[in-house]
């Protein structure tokens, strides 16, 4: 490895363990080090000829604690006076001249007193405005003079106005378009590289904020132009903007081609009938399903950005009903094919959202014909909002919600992946490498992050119920048999969960299903949770220990894909690091990383047994594929230890075609000198006996394995051999 890949840093909500809740920029959070923990990791990476890359959150901030944010605390004192009002996004009108504050309970009179100077609902704090309560009054009457308003929690989905991030209450958004505003909070960001402690950023969610490639040119002249890395989730074809000043993607887009290479294109159709005959409901089309569920996300937890869109346009709309523009807008951006345009670029991806709205909603047609020419319009403050909300829409609609009904093969709903795309042909995967290699070489590529619904090795074994599709539906069969549920596609994705990461703790699967099911909102729900239902659900989970019927079940499927499912977790993991772009290894993920959806991918990591089994390896040992996970341990440290050590053999792309009975088995590929081998569909290839004389034409010169060590005279060599040990090789010409 030769970067350090850092979460954000900055001063955090108390407690937080992922820090994108960021509360004050202008110090680095002393839980996480301080600035002389940074300044030492700064000088150890340095010393070994390592980078450092440092998470930043530019969109928004923390504001669950109200005192620990300086900015918010100074708003919700001073209101409009504040100097801090033009820092955040806040439809002053909407409230009165009062910042709605979503955290009441439902209680008929709300619980507030003065505490120490402070208005106090139970353990929260909110500042007294000056001379607000000079006169005695009581907490209500001083609570009705303050420039925020504490309302129902409720009440956020229709009635909130401050911009958060998604529907995240406790997260408000800021306007780094400001220039004051990106100077202050950018100021020590700047420090680390005036001080050369850090080498490059990733910078988070970049489609919150109003111009993502106007701000990626303020974050240039602040950094020096350093390398920069964006969170930006690619739909489809899509490409990120030619003219941002960013070096590539944190991934996901490489994420979704390597798992559908990996996928056996021959299950399709008999996990298509097995998952429309598990659902009461007649299966909708995947482009159908993501619109319901983006417009009940536009009408429902984000109509508060909605309707602030309609008001910013009510005085050229005069002659709209009341609901026919938010009614239309709503429709705008649940039909949205990517998660934001970037007026006056990506205008198709406008036109086409319009085309489908249209489409679905020939009534609002001469709505659309008053909006249109506002909403395509650049300048038009309403227009930017619009970009600004998409986004919004698309990943609570799609990641957070579809996700979880659309459970065909859940290794394929994964973040920035379309689940519809089935599985990709050797020729796409490799046309895609291509491209990204000309492209966006030093993007970046990964397999899992902290937002990744299942950690790779997770997705990887569910692959392999591609390859047997007519044993997964006995074994699903028989399991809902054993554990009813009453919702036929939470249970196959619940299922095909828990078999993905077996042997989980129950305590794990028991919070997974929990969330999956609530996300999901069919059966259950966040707002308003179903105890019957839920009960079912947590007696499924429990039925995989306490129910000798099931584990039976449960044990006979996991050994099935135990095997094949590490054959495709060493394939995916040798591709990622030997592909073009920037490999990015998430903490813990150089063994088999089995996590599930945040927070279970936010675990502690054993260090400790990483250091003894790397010992291990560097000491000769060859570990065999099992549950330790060591064998994925040496392939990594192989794979980057090539990159880092011999970085001219990774110059190219050039596909490399098998030559044999077996050819469609084998994903491979040459970098300039480092050759890629890689097993794909193992049971497939078991199944008609293995390589047999399936053979690879290679440059006739010596070459090694690195993985294994194992010298060859290079020319046409056969896979039997050269994939004997392990279902992946990495060869690279011999060192003279």
């Amino acid at each position: 490895m030769d970067w350090v890949y850092l979460s954000p840093i900055l001063a955090a909500e108390q407690g937080s363990d992922h820090g994108y809740d960021v509360v004050d920029h202008s110090f680095i959070d002393a839980s996480r080090g301080g600035a002389a923990g940074l300044e030492k990791l700064s000088a150890a990476a340095h010393s070994r000829g390592m980078g450092v890359l440092v998470d930043i959150v530019p969109n928004h901030v923390g504001v669950a604690t109200p005192s620990a944010n300086p900015w918010w605390w100074d708003l919700l004192l001073r209101g409009q006076d504040s100097r801090y009002a033009e820092a955040f996004d806040v439809d002053w009108d909407f409230g009165d001249s009062r910042i709605r504050i979503p955290v009441l309970g439902d209680e008929d009179i709300p619980q507030l007193s003065i505490v120490d100077g402070q208005l106090a609902y139970y353990d929260q704090r909110f500042p007294i405005a000056e001379g607000t309560a000079d006169d005695g009054a009581d907490a209500l009457t001083v609570h009705d003079r303050q420039h925020y308003e504490l309302v129902n929690w409720r009440r956020a989905d229709a009635e909130l106005n401050y911009r958060r991030f998604f529907a995240v209450n406790s997260l408000a958004g800021i306007r780094v378009e400001v220039p004051w505003v990106f100077d202050e909070s950018h100021a020590e960001i700047v420090r680390w590289f005036d001080e050369k402690l850090v080498d490059g950023l990733r910078v988070d969610h970049p489609d919150g904020v109003l111009d993502p490639g106007t701000y990626l040119d303020d974050l240039a002249r602040a950094t020096g132009s350093a390398y920069v890395l964006v969170e930006k989730i690619l739909e489809g074809s899509e490409r990120m903007p030619p003219h941002w000043q960013a070096a590539g993607t944190t991934g996901y887009d490489a994420l979704g081609d390597i798992d559908r290479v990996l996928v056996d294109p021959a299950g399709r159709h008999r996990l298509d009938r097995l998952d429309a005959s598990i659902d009461d409901a007649p299966k909708q089309p995947w482009l159908d399903l993501i619109h319901d569920t983006k417009r009940a996300i536009a009408d429902g937890i984000l109509r508060s950005e909605i309707l602030r869109i309609a008001r910013m346009l009510a005085d050229e709309t005069g002659d709209l009903t009341t609901g026919q523009a938010d009614d239309a807008i709503a429709e705008i951006a649940a039909c949205f094919p990517v998660y934001r345009s970037y007026l006056p670029h990506g205008m198709e991806h406008f036109e086409e959202a319009l085309e489908d709205a249209r489409h679905r909603r020939p009534d609002l047609d001469e709505v659309f014909d008053v909006l249109v020419p506002l909403l395509s319009d650049p300048s038009n403050p309403a227009a930017q909002r619009l970009q600004q909300t998409t986004g919004m829409v698309m990943a609570k609609g799609v990641e957070d919600t579809a996700f979880y009904r659309y459970s065909r093969l859940a290794s394929l709903t994964e973040v920035g992946g379309d689940p519809s795309e089935f599985s990709i042909t050797l020729d796409e995967f490799h046309s895609r490498q291509e491209d990204r290699h000309a492209v966006f070489p030093a993007s970046l590529t990964t397999l899992s992050t902290h937002d990744t619904k299942r950690g790779e090795d997770v997705r990887a074994r569910i692959d392999v119920l591609s390859e047997i599709p007519g044993e997964w539906r006995s074994t699903l069969t028989s399991l809902r048999e054993l554990a009813p549920l009453g919702d036929g596609p939470l249970e196959n994705l619940l299922w095909e969960s828990i078999v993905g990461t077996w042997p989980a703790s129950r305590e794990r699967l028991h919070a997974y299903a929990e969330k999956a099911a609530r996300e999901a909102g069919n059966s259950t729900g966040w707002a308003a949770p179903d105890e019957d239902f839920e009960l079912r659900m947590h007696a499924l989970i429990d039925s995989a220990f306490d129910n000798p019927a099931a584990a039976e079940q449960l044990a006979a499927i996991v050994e099935r894909v135990s095997q094949p499912g590490w054959s495709n977790s060493l394939a995916a993991k040798l591709i990622q690091l030997t592909a073009p772009g920037v490999p990015d290894v998430y903490q813990g993920s150089e063994l088999w990383e089995t996590s599930l959806v945040d927070p279970d991918n936010r675990r502690t990591v054993d260090f400790g047994l990483r250091r003894q089994l790397l010992a291990s390896i560097d000491g000769g040992e060859h570990p065999h594929i099992d549950a330790t996970g060591a064998a994925k341990l040496l392939v990594t440290t192989a794979a980057l230890r090539l990159r880092r050590d011999r970085a001219e053999l990774f110059t190219r792309y050039a596909p490399i075609s098998a030559i044999g009975e077996a050819a469609d088995h084998l994903i491979a590929f040459d970098r300039g000198g480092a050759v890629t081998l890689a097993t794909r569909l193992p049971i497939g290839l078991d199944a008609r006996g293995g390589w047999g004389s399936t053979t690879v034409l290679l440059a006739q010169r010596p070459i090694v394995d690195v993985i294994t060590g194992a010298e060859y005279e290079g020319g046409e060599l056969e896979l039997s051999v050269l994939l004997s040990q392990y279902p992946v090789a990495l060869l690279a010409t011999r060192e003279v």
